[in-house]
């Protein structure tokens, strides 16, 4: 059976040796965040703070820290879970193989919640103030939660059946709060509550909401896990946990229920007519999201268990514990993709470029089998679906290739699967733009908020061209440009002027760079070339190359060529694609450790600290 509450899991993940506690007092100002930081890119444990400043409670990260310690914390039934995706794929397996898929009917069973007159989570009140005031990063605008479950119902069709739990983001305090009386909401656009949000606002009732803070790890699992429309995450965490989730309904019978096993609950409900600023906070992009206004939760009540822990996460430029969720979630639902998608065979959200700003995708090219040319037809049906999908849709670029000219591609092999792509694209033919459209959120590369393009390479056929690793002996840079460095194959980062558009041209050492080449130089060699401000940092790894890349542009707008033109509508180039990865004045900040915070931490793990010795 799995875990009943976070104590339980936290004390066998101590009887493990796979959580370490730090009893030195620290600080939720930062300090606690950098340390979390640092243990999870060294791999280390799970930590536990038995002693944070100015609060009494107790706090918890790295928790899902590996994916190694995320299986284990799900070990009594992840194997069900797996066969009930596969059911999901093919229900007659069931029937070919009933042995096999023993164990889901008690995974079914798991997965109606169970009412309760009250549980762990009611013993206790608390004011907001008391809370863990966690601060990840110096210039966010307060603290958050950053692990919460926020539960929210369908107006129309009240109850668990037709609830949402997800995680987003919460404002504890700061900006125009109500001290102990209100905290911000952050969701953003394609989300569950969001869909609850307008028909509680159409049916003229209040919008109730609670966060769930803690308890079982399925339950936090479970509001990160891309479900499908109409399946509850209570189910899901039913399943996952090994055990029915327990609801209590307090007070009214309108009143949401309470998860009488999560550490804390934050009770209340939103107006619909208000809105204040929310953020900056440090985002999963590696910059800062703004501060934008959105909906805000009048506080109702705090409960808490009288043994609390408040589990918490620290995001940031990838990898960061997130990764870890991505890769747990990968694993059980990747092999779902296809049975939804005909013709895909794998997509993969490229988490060292922010998740959603980069997908990529392998699928089946089989339209016109006799053409004398292989053209992207097919994968073109199949990228239109793939970006009318859920989250799916908030990618900036899609990169697809055909499954039959290689059938031993993988999307875990990223430098690969660039390779097999810039051997055979056709920058003539291959790029197709969606213009004005809806982006993440969170990034600020677009023309507005929520707004920006996206960009489909589909790449078929032979290969067309040999990459090269090294510069051609005859490279020849305008005046301004400098220091070219090859990233991988064939994609070559060159030092650019800073970005300082005129009146006249919005873009004149791009296009300056553009029109200084022809098609026929070796320049060309290189498919893809990539105008940054750092060419070295660029350069270093295949996570640089990807993060500045692909973070720091808007493909509508930074996406140029040697030999550029325009026929039909249609935007190509003869030479190499010029891709415009420098910061930009609209771009929000990337993200800096405060250089105080970090001189402490690293007192703190010296020899004789309190911190030595744990991977850090």
């Amino acid at each position: 059976m799995g875990y009943p509450s976070l104590q339980a899991c936290v004390a066998d993940l101590e009887r493990t040796r796979q959580l370490v506690r730090i009893d030195a007092e620290i600080d939720p100002r930062l300090e606690a965040a950098e340390i979390q930081r640092r243990v999870y890119l060294a791999k280390g444990p799970a930590l536990l703070f038995t002693r944070v400043k100015g609060c009494r409670f107790p706090m918890a990260s790295n928790l899902f820290g590996t994916l190694e310690r995320t299986q284990f914390l799900f070990r009594d039934m992840l194997t069900a879970v797996r066969h009930l995706v596969e059911l999901k794929i093919d229900p007659t397996a069931f029937w070919r193989s009933p042995w096999r898929y023993r164990d889901v009917p008690r995974a079914l069973w798991h997965m109606r919640p169970k009412y309760v007159r009250s549980g762990p989570v009611m013993e206790a009140t608390c004011r907001l103030s008391e809370l863990p005031q966690l601060v990840s990063w110096p210039r966010d605008g307060g603290p958050f939660v950053t692990l919460p479950q926020v539960y929210s119902e369908d107006a129309e069709r009240p109850g668990w059946r037709h609830s949402n739990l997800g995680m987003y983001r919460v404002q504890l305090a700061g900006n125009q709060y109500a001290v102990d009386g209100q905290v911000g909401l952050h969701y953003q656009i394609h989300r569950g509550i969001g869909v609850h949000h307008s028909r509680a606002i159409a049916k003229g009732v209040p919008f109730r909401v609670n966060i769930f803070v803690g308890g079982p790890p399925a339950m936090t699992m479970a509001a990160v896990m891309p479900l499908p429309e109409g399946l509850p995450e209570l189910t899901f965490a039913g399943a996952l946990g090994g055990r029915r989730v327990r609801l209590s309904q307090p007070g009214s019978p309108s009143a949401l229920p309470l998860a009488v096993d999560a550490d804390f609950v934050i009770q209340g409900t939103v107006d619909p007519n208000q809105q204040l600023p929310e953020g900056p906070f440090g985002d999963h992009l590696g910059y800062y999201s703004l501060q934008h206004p959105f909906p805000v939760l009048n506080v109702e009540r705090v409960w808490h268990r009288k043994d609390a822990i408040w589990p918490f996460t620290v995001v940031g430029r990838p990898p960061q514990e997130d990764t870890s969720f991505g890769e747990f979630i990968h694993e059980l639902t990747g092999p779902v993709i296809p049975t939804v998608i005909p013709g895909v065979k794998e997509v993969h959200a490229v988490d060292a470029a922010g998740v959603h700003p980069l997908l990529l995708a392998i699928g089946s090219e089989r339209y016109v089998p006799y053409a004398p040319r292989r053209r992207p037809q097919e994968l073109l049906t199949i990228a239109n679906a793939i970006l009318g999908q859920g989250q799916l849709s908030l990618a900036k670029y899609l990169i697809i290739a055909a499954h039959e000219d290689d059938p031993g591609l993988h999307l875990h092999d990223i430098a690969g699967f660039f390779k097999h792509v810039l051997e055979r694209i056709d920058w003539t033919h291959d790029l197709h733009f969606q213009t004005r459209t809806t982006i993440d959120t969170l990034d600020y590369s677009g023309s507005g908020f929520n707004e920006g393009s996206k960009v489909v390479w589909a790449a078929v056929g032979p290969v067309r061209r040999t990459l090269p690793t090294l510069l051609p002996s005859d490279l020849r840079l305008p005046d301004g440009f400098s220091e070219p460095r090859v990233c991988i194959p064939g994609v070559l980062a060159i030092r650019s002027p800073k970005f300082a558009p005129t009146r006249e041209e919005p873009e004149p050492a791009v296009r300056r760079f553009a029109d200084f080449y022809r098609p026929s130089d070796s320049i060309n060699a290189f498919p893809l070339i990539v105008l940054v401000d750092d060419s070295d940092f660029t350069a270093r790894t295949l996570n640089n190359f990807l993060w500045a890349a692909f973070t720091r542009s808007n493909p509508a707008a930074d996406l140029h060529g040697i030999g550029a033109f325009t026929h039909q509508k249609h935007w190509g180039c003869e030479g190499s694609l010029v891709l415009d990865a420098r910061i930009k004045p609209h771009h929000a900040p990337p993200l800096v450790e405060d250089s105080e915070v970090s001189k402490r931490v690293d007192a703190l793990a010296a020899p004789g600290g309190p911190l030595h010795g744990i991977s850090i």
